[in-house]
């Protein structure tokens, strides 16, 4: 069901660029099932919706579609480490700002290896794969915000009525 409701949100808004709620299902899949279940939702899920995508089929290159998935089953399994974090009996600004903070992060890492995977596939010198790397980060700076605010707003709504 997580997989199904990760990649049915991945299309639901795949022509708002940078917004995307993938990233917070699969987490929330870590948290409810657990780390392994966490990392497998979040390396199908993200295979199906690369997979599948009609603006461009992530089979294309594969070095890039591994990047994501090994970028999402991440998410996924860092979900599972946060599961005994994601039940308190208040959701204080602190608590909501640090999982804030984890959805930036993760999401930096996810957009690093997808940005990393063709340069480095194609064999560019450091120098290209650095520059390209800097461009490619700063064009994803709203990717990583909305999802932060996404995890520190919605993620404990959720977490607070459903308990993991």
């Amino acid at each position: 069901m997580f997989v199904a409701l990760a990649v049915g949100s991945g299309f639901a808004l795949l022509m708002v660029p940078n917004i995307e709620l993938i990233t917070a299902v699969v987490f929330a899949s870590g948290v409810y099932l657990g780390t392994g279940w966490g990392l497998t939702v979040g390396v199908v899920a993200e295979f199906i919706f690369s997979a599948a995508n009609p603006l461009g089929s992530g089979v294309v290159f594969l070095p890039m579609l591994l990047a994501q998935m090994c970028g999402m089953g991440l998410v996924g399994a860092v979900g599972g480490w946060f599961r005994g974090f994601a039940s308190p009996p208040d959701w204080t600004w602190r608590r909501r700002m640090f999982f804030g903070a984890a959805g930036m992060v993760l999401t930096f890492i996810f957009d690093a290896l997808t940005t990393l995977s063709y340069p480095l596939a194609a064999g560019y010198p450091f120098t290209q794969t650095a520059a390209l790397f800097i461009t490619g980060i700063g064009f994803t700076f709203l990717h990583q915000v909305a999802n932060g605010v996404i995890f520190a707003t919605a993620l404990p709504k959720v977490f607070s009525r459903l308990k993991p």
